[in-house]
């Protein structure tokens, strides 16, 4: 994804207003940053200046560690103007993957460890959000891989030799769990159980096998259609990374094309894709929210979420009827609030089985 711009939207490129209480705060990169609470612009043992070659233009630069610098306030000048890159033109229809390998001038690669990236507000108020949500890993890698893991690779082009060392390998700790646990493998109920498990544990985690470009299938189609698309009450199964225990829900999908739709079919297949591999809810509904933004380049795309964690029931506080609702806003759904309340109604009077996410 592209880092936001140095400039809101709409924010002129010759004549800024000074750096007023309307202007962009220097704190506003840091609200939706890791590391933002112990680090800040104004302490000087994490800022240094520095001045653009050829201008009196000068900008405050802060380190965060491994990330290199970040630029925290917008460049201006010594007559408060702001300097901002001219809009880059969208590449040519129907190259679904430009943004991945660098030629996308909307989307270009994330950058570097150690190089600088910036991260400044969408908007020009304080406590605005960023255009897009914060990430440094890119939606679709070059293969049309989606957020792979270390191992994702060696496990998807593993020869059948190896996935057979691998189910071995993996029965093998599931025994001395059961042996830990004060059970005895051995028994007639057991005997079979690490092996059962180790394969139901690779089918679980499937998605990590599975590639987009492949899931997509060239089912993208220029349309002259430009009203929301909803596809509503995609089942999620998955495992929270934290106890490796299931949870269970809902999802809705919504989208603005833009001269370009998905098969309706594929929003699901996205979404079990992202499902099956060991995840948390936020980043399950962001990584979805972000595949379709890349494949589509839509007006802007929605994905709630809501679903029942069994580490809070089986364990733990023991909430049975506790649920989790998220949700990843991009383009005009997270920009007009009208379009993001048209979204959520739909979602919850349009009819189908739960009868809208969150309001059952």
């Amino acid at each position: 994804m592209s880092p936001p711009s140095a400039t809101a939207p709409g924010t002129s490129r010759s004549s800024a207003a000074p750096n007023t209480a309307d202007s962009f705060p220097s704190a506003s990169p840091f609200l939706h940053h890791p590391n933002a609470a112990s680090f800040s612009p104004s302490n000087p043992a994490n800022t240094k200046s520095t001045r653009t070659h050829g201008t009196s233009a000068s900008a405050d630069i802060v380190s965060f560690p491994g990330n290199g610098p970040i630029r925290s306030n917008p460049v201006h000048d010594s007559t408060n103007t702001t300097i901002a890159a001219p809009r880059p033109t969208k590449p040519a229809p129907g190259d679904l993957f430009a943004a991945v390998r660098g030629t996308d001038p909307l989307h270009p690669k994330p950058a570097a460890p150690g190089r600088s990236m910036a991260l400044t507000p969408a908007g020009s108020r304080a406590g605005s959000r960023p255009s897009t949500p914060y990430t440094m890993n890119p939606p679709v890698d070059l293969d049309g891989l989606s957020w792979p893991s270390i191992g994702t690779r060696a496990r998807l082009e593993a020869s059948p030799e190896e996935q057979t060392e691998r189910v071995e390998k993996m029965s093998g700790a599931i025994r001395t769990l059961l042996e830990c646990l004060g059970e005895d493998p051995d028994r007639e109920g057991l005997q079979d159980t690490p092996l059962r498990y180790a394969k139901a544990m690779l089918y679980f985690t499937k998605g990590y096998e599975e590639n987009l470009k492949t899931i997509i299938n060239e089912a993208v189609f220029e349309e002259d259609h430009d009203e929301m698309v909803i596809v509503k009450d995609i089942e999620i199964f998955s495992l929270c990374e934290h106890h490796l225990v299931p949870f269970s829900g809902r999802m809705h999908i919504g989208y603005i094309p833009n001269r370009k739709v998905l098969g309706l079919s594929k929003f699901a297949r996205i979404a079990e894709m992202f499902a099956r591999r060991l995840q948390l809810q936020e980043r399950l509904t962001k990584q979805v929210a972000m595949a379709i933004e890349e494949i589509l380049q839509p007006q802007g795309v929605a994905v709630v979420m809501e679903s029942a964690h069994l580490c809070m029931v089986m364990r733990g506080v023991g909430k049975t009827t506790a649920t989790t609702t998220t949700s990843s806003m991009l383009g005009a759904f997270r920009k007009s609030t009208r379009t993001r309340e048209e979204f959520m109604m739909l979602v919850r009077n349009s009819g189908g089985r739960s009868g809208g996410i969150g309001f059952t």
